[in-house]
């Protein structure tokens, strides 16, 4: 099982379950067809440990990290309080988990990013969280993101492909 499965976990630096060599391989034919890509990952050690066996030397992006839960991060989901839970889903643009990260500031560290990444002028591999490859698609177009669409599974690939920017260095 896991290290954190049925915990709530956003900046917690848990290790992710091994990378099989078949998934491993199915990561590198889903970004085969970029050009030289910058390969950005979040510090999280789940992702970093993903992102060296993608390429060389990726760059950690703080702004990549997932949701900070604050006081839930590595409870169990059941022992969160249902009627915070209900207030999360009911406003989660406006709930904030207790000493956590509000949606406000999590979706304007990654607007930053999506805003750093559509002015450079190359193809990147972002190595990331739920959280951001839930909103990031949509930051990147210009579009509100649905904060709650159903994230992307363990190896997810979300592809976006947006014209070229008029930057010339990586994000």
């Amino acid at each position: 099982m896991p290290e954190g499965a049925g915990r709530c976990y956003g900046r917690l630096d848990l290790a992710a379950r091994p990378a099989e060599p078949v998934e491993i391989a199915a990561l590198h034919r889903d970004i085969a067809w970029l050009h030289r890509p910058a390969l950005l990952s979040s510090p999280a050690r789940r992702c970093r440990d993903l992102a060296r066996r993608l390429g060389p030397a990726p760059r950690l992006e703080p702004r990549l990290r997932e949701l900070d839960f604050g006081d839930w991060e590595g409870m169990p989901w059941d022992a969160v309080p249902r009627a915070a839970l209900d207030a999360w889903a009911t406003d989660p643009a406006g709930f904030i988990p207790p000493g956590g990260e509000g949606m406000a500031d999590f979706l304007a560290r990654l607007g930053a990013l999506a805003e750093a990444l559509r002015h450079a002028a190359r193809d990147a591999v972002l190595v990331t969280h739920g959280g951001p490859m839930r909103v990031l698609p949509a930051l990147l177009r210009g579009e509100a993101p649905d904060l709650l669409a159903p994230a992307p599974g363990f190896g997810g690939v979300v592809r976006v492909e947006l014209p070229p920017g008029p930057g010339s260095s990586p994000p």
